[in-house]
């Protein structure tokens, strides 16, 4: 079991079993979402993931449609998105994860529009557009 919860500790959550490799996005979204160079994204079954307090606290936003963003209505913190193409996986934003997170980089994805001002300088795979099947 691992756990988590927004800068405030409003909302805190739960993801039962294993973390799933972590995904890098530099889609310009994900940019103005997070306020940095890429969002830290870890896909998570829907299932597995479970919010222990602070629901209320949670708000949404559409970014596009068929994509919802969660985020804590207190402090902004994005926790986690989802699609409604993929109802069964939920993205959660890693660094909402407690210590120790126990999860590999795997990839960085949407690197055609990834910010000028910050070179890719690791070895792992790259993708221009969406991230692989």
């Amino acid at each position: 079991m691992h756990t988590g919860s927004c800068l405030c500790g409003a909302v805190r959550f739960e993801i039962a079993g294993d973390l799933a490799p972590i995904q890098l996005c530099h889609c310009k979204m994900c940019q103005r979402a997070s306020g940095t160079v890429f969002a830290s994204n870890m896909p998570v079954r829907a299932e597995d993931f479970r919010v222990v307090s602070g629901a209320e606290s949670l708000k949404s936003y559409e970014s596009n449609p068929g994509k919802e963003r969660l985020f804590c209505g207190d402090c902004g913190s994005p926790i986690i998105s989802r699609v409604a193409a993929d109802p069964g996986t939920v993205r959660v934003r890693v660094g909402t994860v407690d210590e120790p997170v126990d999860a590999a980089l795997a990839f960085h994805f949407h690197v055609a529009s990834k910010a000028s001002w910050a070179p890719i300088t690791d070895d792992l795979p790259q993708y221009p557009a969406a991230r692989p099947s």
